[in-house]
């Protein structure tokens, strides 16, 4: 799919490029933002881009009809959500074998 932008931005995000949570997590604000309902957020950024890997790009809401939460208390619950979705559905990049 051809997304109208690059996730990364122009420049890249902070001089690199950031992929799967850290995307959704510049979305947030740990502090204002939660509560947070599943379906807001969706509202919001639904249709927005999210890199995987440098090859694949999928929408957030690709990744959210994975996540079975529908509200997060807090940041840290919106991210273990999002990575138990991520490895369910074959979206989670990491080789979890090379940090253990």
């Amino acid at each position: 799919m051809d997304w109208p932008h690059d996730p990364d931005g122009e420049k890249g995000s902070e001089g690199m490029r950031k992929y799967g949570q850290a995307i959704l997590a510049k979305k947030l604000d740990d502090e204002e933002d939660f509560p947070l309902e599943a379906a807001e957020f969706l509202e919001d950024h639904g249709d927005e881009p999210v890199r995987l890997n440098h090859e694949r790009v999928v929408s957030v809401a690709d990744i959210f009809e994975h996540v079975e939460e529908t509200e997060f208390e807090e940041i840290i619950d919106l991210h273990k959500a999002v990575g138990r979705a991520m490895r369910s559905a074959g979206m989670w990049e990491l080789e979890e074998e090379r940090y253990a």
